[in-house]
Parts: C-alpha cells; sequence; structure tokens
C-alpha cells in the first residue's frame, strides 16, 4: 500500500473520462453516480470549476470535485477515494485543498450514506435544513 509521501495532487478538471469514470467505481461513488453515461460524467467534469485530484503514480487515486464562487460558497459535490487508497489521508487532503482554494468560502456537501459518520469526524457541522429536488421532479 502506498505512503502518502507517494501521493501527489493536481488542480484543474482536464482529465482522462476515462481514468475517472474508473475512480468513482472503485471508489464506490459510482453507485450514486451516473457513470454508464459517460456524457454526462464528462459534462460534470467539464462544468466544476473546482478540481483537485490525488495520483499515486499514473493512477488516479482521489478526486475532489466542486463548485464555488470562490467568496461565499464552495459546494464539494463529490469526494472519492479509491477503496484500495482509503483510511491514508487523502480525502482529506483533497477537502484541505478545496477549502485552501477558496478560503473566504463556506465549504458544504451532501454526505454519502456510508460516509454520514465521517465528516463530523473530520470537523464538518451538520447542517439541518437543506433541501433538493431531483430530476424531473417539479416546483409546485
Amino acid at each position: 500500500m502506498p505512503t502518502s509521501t507517494e501521493i501527489h495532487y493536481r488542480t484543474g478538471n482536464d482529465l482522462d473520462l476515462g481514468q475517472v469514470v474508473d475512480l468513482y467505481v472503485a471508489s464506490t461513488l459510482g453507485e450514486r453516480r451516473p457513470v454508464g453515461d459517460r456524457a454526462r460524467m464528462g459534462e460534470m467534469l467539464a462544468n466544476a470549476n473546482l478540481v483537485i485530484t490525488a495520483w499515486d503514480g499514473d493512477l488516479l487515486v482521489g478526486i475532489s470535485r466542486s463548485i464555488t464562487d470562490w467568496a461565499y460558497a464552495t459546494y464539494l459535490s463529490d469526494l472519492a477515494v479509491r477503496e484500495s487508497h482509503q483510511r491514508q489521508g487523502i480525502g482529506k487532503e483533497l477537502m484541505r485543498r478545496t477549502q485552501a482554494a477558496a478560503p473566504r468560502a463556506n465549504l458544504i456537501l451532501l454526505a454519502a450514506p456510508k460516509a454520514v459518520d465521517y465528516y463530523p469526524h473530520v470537523g464538518f457541522n451538520r447542517h439541518p435544513s437543506a433541501w433538493w429536488i431531483k430530476p424531473g421532479e417539479t416546483i409546485s
């Protein structure tokens, strides 16, 4: 298993889509993302304005995909680390770098069901009034 000194971080969304999809599947985030719809995954990646990745050599092992206004809010929409590389601090480092990129902005996320207990452990506060509407649902 790699050590944290072997992990390198990069910023930018000019990435190979196949590597990104492979990472999502290998992290289990693919269970909740449209990994079978390459066009949609490509749009998700291209339209994110803050993407930080973690690399073990040429292998993409982590990603933080966010949308930010750089001043008030950064929505961390995807945080994924390959299961083979979890519990090494890679996810924490991706979040730290995301926060550092927009230091005046609130860092906001919706936890995946398997990660709901993780975020309070690393310092996030629970927000009791988040709301969402899925695609195809209508505002009445």
